[in-house]
């Protein structure tokens, strides 16, 4: 078995991923960045809207702190937002230094630039800074480029991680560490180790957990279930984000209408034409995203919808097609046309504000790693994400976690790596039962551990998802790994996480709500914290 040596190993290259490692090639040591996709492929690059920042005149980082409090419901950890919303101008003007380019408004004479800044729900000031309305896209294609530039920066594409490598499996004496990774090149089915004194874990998200999502396919928590399978703490996994408007289409593959179309001024309206936001929150379409996709889900329910519509029509078609030129052209290809009729949204599974435990700087409680990203939860989100706050977090965080570990360096391992045994395994040539448990996940969390939940639908998930790990689990030992395997084995562990994690919240707070306990509960206002030992149910 091929192992790799390095001085730093970053898992994943969305923004997190990538911010870190530009920060880390500084020190002109070796880094092996490590993408399960092409390296332009992650949840970073499908983000619309833009990062929010309190840089407009007026504007102030405590007034963006108290609207992030407002949206975590309680959870929120003050001293962590704070923090990382001090550091987001900062790195904003990193990313204009790498080359990434704000939009801004026309410059009047004697007057500096300005940017135009776009406002989206739950924030109380025009903060969002955009490019166009691929963001995400245009951040990601410059620093991908600036990357590939570096000469210390080892790439691999389609690298899926396996599980990280920790000392205590080694049995090797002392503080548990971790020392690297278990990688399958998907190109050549060949498994191999990346041995590293550090190690970033920036994977991503989960969305694909959910039958509907408007995360892209490599979204499976590949980073959470191995970091609860290394037996680290994982915290508040029932609190998962749904975007209140993804386009309702079968061909559409659940493409995101952006909040910053709301926040433009855009109207939701149920199947009979009626504006029905009133009647929930008087912030109406601007409420925080809990309160819009509950609504949403409440309205199709009643009424037996498929969807609800989102419409712009009144604000000036020239306009919409400038400052949405994207979701225009996308929707455009669909038959629909934003300028002139509304659009039919639905919500789907869009941000986990849980994740791995870890402070701003993605230090972890295991020597060696760092989680920086949706991947980890440092407190930011609490019980739900303020819109844009989430690639201001992988944005500094990443940066963070990089200065963290230059001010802190471990010397290289000399740990051997054991090779990759396959015991008994053998080819599979049952992929129908991946693609059925596969599904089957995914339905089930659609189903009972969705937008609104109950004690029941959520007894039955945890009996059919564990299950379904069990047949994951003797299917994983049995047969050769795949990509879609190793998918498969974290989607149903994140699923249990989820879960667990709503079973234990007996009230309703910010994502999680239930019918059974419809009021948040004072005392609960803490984190939920999910801490099973190595082998406990999480292999």
């Amino acid at each position: 078995m091929k192992t790799i040596d390095c001085d730093y190993l970053v898992i994943g290259a969305g923004l997190a991923g990538l911010a870190a490692t530009l920060q880390l090639a500084t020190s002109g040591k070796r880094i092996v960045l490590c993408a399960k996709r092409e390296l332009s492929e992650s949840n970073s690059s499908h983000a619309q809207g833009g990062i929010a920042v309190p840089i407009a005149s007026g504007d102030t980082i405590e007034a963006h702190l108290q609207d992030t409090l407002v949206a975590g419901a309680g959870l929120t950890n003050p001293e962590a937002a704070r923090t990382i919303i001090a550091d987001g101008a900062a790195r904003i003007r990193d990313l204009e230094q790498w080359g990434v380019r704000f939009d801004s408004k026309p410059r009047k004479p004697h007057r500096r630039t300005e940017y135009d800044l776009g406002q989206e729900g739950g924030h109380s000031a025009r903060r969002i800074l955009h490019s166009g309305d691929i963001t995400g896209a245009d951040v990601i294609r410059v620093l991908v480029e600036r990357v590939r530039e570096l000469s210390n920066v080892e790439v691999h594409d389609r690298y899926m991680a396996i599980d990280l490598i920790t000392t205590s499996w080694l049995r090797v004496s002392g503080e548990n560490a971790c020392i690297g990774c278990y990688f399958l090149d998907m190109d050549s089915s060949e498994v191999l180790a990346v041995r590293a004194p550090h190690t970033i874990l920036a994977t991503g998200g989960a969305g694909k957990v959910y039958l509907y999502t408007c995360n892209p396919d490599a979204a499976t928590g590949d980073g959470v279930a191995m970091a609860w399978r290394a037996g680290l703490p994982i915290r508040n996994m029932e609190f998962v984000q749904f975007h209140p408007t993804c386009l309702y289409h079968p061909q559409a593959k659940s493409f995101l209408i952006s909040e910053a179309v709301r926040g433009e001024g855009a109207h939701l309206l149920n199947g009979a034409g009626e504006r029905f936001m009133p009647r929930y929150d008087e912030r109406l379409e601007l409420a925080p995203r809990d309160i819009v996709a509950r609504a949403i889900d409440h309205e199709m329910k009643t009424r037996g919808d498929p969807c609800v519509y989102l419409d712009i029509t009144h604000r000036p078609a020239s306009f919409l097609r400038q400052r949405f030129p994207n979701i225009y052209r996308e929707c455009r290809k669909y038959g629909f046309d934003m300028t002139r009729q509304p659009l039919p949204v639905v919500p789907a599974a869009h941000y986990f504000c849980g994740g791995l435990a870890a402070d701003t700087s993605g230090r972890t409680d295991m020597a060696g790693l760092h989680a920086v990203g949706e991947v980890s939860c440092t407190g930011l989100h609490g019980a739900n994400r303020l819109a844009s706050n989430s690639l201001l977090e992988a944005l500094v965080c990443g940066h963070r976690a990089a200065l963290d570990i230059l001010e802190h360096p471990l010397a290289r391992h000399k740990i051997r790596i054991p090779d990759w045994t396959t015991g008994g395994a053998v080819p599979s040539d049952e992929a129908v039962v991946v693609a059925h448990n596969w599904d089957e996940v995914r339905t089930v969390m659609w189903d009972y551990v969705g937008i609104v939940r109950t004690n029941r639908r959520l007894s039955r998930a945890l009996r059919r998802i564990s299950n379904l790990r069990r047949e994951i689990r003797a299917y994983y030992h049995d047969y050769l790994i795949t990509a879609d395997l190793l998918e498969l084995r974290n989607i149903a562990a994140v699923a249990e996480l989820v879960i667990r994690s709503a079973m234990t919240r007996r009230e309703s707070r910010g994502l999680h709500y239930t019918l059974d306990y419809p009021l948040p509960v004072p005392a609960m206002a803490r984190d939920t914290v999910i801490h099973d030992l190595p082998g406990g149910g999480a292999v």
